[in-house]
């Protein structure tokens, strides 16, 4: 059964764009680039779930999945800056709980009330995750580059 009606289902196609991998998200550390790519795939299967009025269950199950990755994601690129004494890591890291926070309040939404991720939730993921990867990620990238051995 699609949860989405014809209609709805018309303006999420109209609306919602997926990620794609460019270069211009590379961040010259091939062990982040692989955890972005991973991201990216989740984002994109989360966005077709909710596009093909997949069942509630299962868009839990792919938002769940998309949040313990980045998760993991984030603690990677937070040991790495401990590991190499970055500069930055207050402010990126603060970017990482501001953006855990508000997935956190749409899989609660979700499983509460059984509202589905909007165009505009994930037109606030898409935003988030490719200003951070350009932003604090090509700086963090930059930085790596320089002291990794």
């Amino acid at each position: 059964m699609s949860l989405l009606n014809s209609s709805l289902q018309a303006e999420w196609v109209a609306r919602v764009k997926h990620i794609s991998w460019e270069e211009s998200l590379d961040v010259d550390i091939e062990e982040i680039n692989d955890d972005h790519k991973k991201l990216v795939d989740l984002f994109n299967l989360l966005s077709q779930a909710v596009e093909n009025g997949d069942s509630v269950d299962y868009v839990d199950a792919v938002l769940e999945e998309l949040i313990t990755c980045t998760i993991w994601h984030f603690r990677h690129e937070e040991r790495l800056m401990l590991r190499y004494r970055y500069d930055g890591m207050e402010l990126h890291k603060a970017e990482h709980t501001d953006l855990i926070e508000g997935v956190r309040a749409m899989q609660q939404m979700l499983r509460e009330e059984n509202r589905l991720p909007t165009s505009e939730d994930f037109e606030y993921l898409a935003v988030w995750l490719t200003r951070h990867i350009v932003g604090q990620d090509m700086r963090l990238g930059f930085y790596l580059a320089e002291v990794m051995e």
